[in-house]
């Protein structure tokens, strides 16, 4: 993560902010509201989404957010907006941010030896959020200064253990002070431990799990050569702190909660995806041959990920006509069958599988961007314009689907409407300018009927109006 830019613009954020809040006599409460803690969030995500560490994976961002809103379901706020997304990171980490952006690591995502454990450190994020931690943060740090702002910033976002970046912020961060006032406070740890435990129990995982995490991220530090993991750094970790955990599940018995087949999926398909292909290949094979492997369908998946990585589509279709014997059931495992179909030259049979999936899971992401992408591919832009209409509407914050859309009146030479479509990409992502140009690029397209043009006209009008807006603010 390029920290300094990060920092940059959520210093800008703060600031600007700082003379909206009102007089903290109080700082128990957030000083931010709800609108302010969101935009604040979003500035932040718009720099994250930037970096090529942000892992823009449809099935794995479907998972993280089909578990972590069964979580928020049973938090204190279950009407709060939230995102779930993914850091493509080794190091062992998950953060909260302002308005509801709750960032894991995929070293904490193959770290954890349970699906419970991996809820109890989304239900401890989620718990941050609806307690308004960060908010309450920021509040208490106003008259601090900008250096402590920034250092907040760290707290909060230092989880690259391998940036140099990081590094040096963290020990320019370090120390009882920082500890104190800028990490996640004591007190903050204990709700968040609290409420999070509560979460848990409401969504039917086991409480349990998040001592065992908690003790087995205390014993790596044992052994960790740069010290300790990037959460420990970011969450301050007592053995207090785990004690009191344990006292308050005393009383409630142990649950032996199955992971879902998708945990299991997800954990496969990142192992896939990282590192050499051949050597992927070579580590799948081993752990089913050796039947290494908590449930076969994950370790046939994976090695069906890691072959179409490798450009064996052969060996792909063979392994996934094993994986499809096994019965297992999973949007996942129908979306790699697609692409393993079409790989292989078997468009219309791979094209069907979609919207057979499609059918039962209509909001997947990844099967959405995945039809969306063969249409285009099959020389089908006229369907897929068709199929993203209704979505573009129903996801309206959604750029991927514009970008769909762009692509396919492209193929369809439709340069108004395309130029239109890229004019959304930019806007979701935060760059009035570009979608400003895009929109006269439209207008100048030669093409287009009355209401195209109409609506082009509207929409440039809005864009300039909230960007002279933007411009006029501190």
């Amino acid at each position: 993560m390029k920290f300094q830019t990060v920092m940059v613009a959520l210093l800008a954020s703060s600031i600007a902010l700082a003379d909206e809040l009102p007089d903290l006599g109080d700082v128990s409460q957030s000083a931010l509201s709800p609108v302010q803690e969101r935009k604040l969030g979003e500035s932040i995500m718009g720099q994250i989404r930037s970096d090529p560490a942000y892992l823009d994976d449809p099935e794995v961002a479907d998972y993280l957010n089909t578990l972590g809103y069964r979580l928020v379901s049973n938090s204190p706020d279950p009407a709060a907006p939230f995102e779930f997304f993914a850091i493509s990171d080794s190091s062992i980490n998950a953060f909260a941010l302002p308005g509801g952006f709750v960032g894991v690591h995929s070293g904490l995502l193959l770290m954890a030896q349970s699906e419970s454990e991996l809820a109890s450190v989304l239900s401890h994020e989620i718990a941050h959020v609806t307690q308004h931690h960060i908010a309450r943060l920021i509040a208490a740090q106003q008259r601090a200064g900008i250096a402590s702002m920034a250092a907040l910033v760290v707290a909060i976002l230092a989880a690259r253990s391998n940036s140099q970046v990081s590094a040096a912020a963290i020990a320019a961060a370090q120390a009882g002070a920082i500890q104190s006032q800028l990490n996640f406070t004591r007190e903050h740890e204990r709700e968040a431990d609290r409420i999070g435990l509560q979460i848990m129990e409401k969504s039917g995982f086991d409480v349990h799990a998040m001592p065992a995490f908690f003790e087995r991220l205390q014993k790596a530090t044992r052994v960790y050569e740069k010290g300790a993991p990037s959460y420990l750094r970011t969450h301050p970790l007592t053995y207090e702190r785990i004690a009191d955990i344990q006292s308050r599940i005393q009383d409630i018995p142990f649950r032996q909660i199955p992971d879902s087949l998708e945990f299991q999926l997800v954990r496969a398909r990142l192992s896939a995806k990282d590192g050499n292909a051949r050597e992927v290949v070579a580590n799948f094979d081993r752990m089913l041959e050796e039947h290494k492997f908590s449930r076969e369908a994950a370790a046939r998946y994976g090695l069906v990920v890691a072959l179409l990585r490798l450009g064996d589509r052969a060996r792909a279709r063979k392994e996934m006509a094993l994986l499809l014997g096994l019965q297992a059931k999973s949007p996942m495992i129908d979306a790699l069958a697609a692409q393993t179909l079409i790989s292989g030259g078997e468009v219309e049979k791979g094209l069907a599988t979609y919207r057979d999936s499609l059918r039962a899971n209509p909001s997947r992401k990844a099967l959405i961007y995945g039809y969306a992408d063969a249409l285009i591919a099959a020389n089908k832009a006229a369907d897929a314009i068709q199929f993203l209409s209704n979505r573009v509407d129903g996801r309206p914050a959604d750029p991927q689907l514009y970008e769909f859309q762009a692509r396919a009146y492209t193929a369809m030479g439709k340069r108004l409407l395309q130029h239109r479509a890229l004019a959304e990409v930019y806007a979701l992502r935060g760059n009035l300018p570009g979608a400003i140009e895009q929109l006269q690029i439209a207008q100048k397209a030669g093409d287009g009927d009355f209401y195209q043009k109409s609506s082009v006209e509207a929409r440039l009008k809005e864009l300039i109006a909230t960007d002279t807006e933007n411009r006029r603010k501190p």
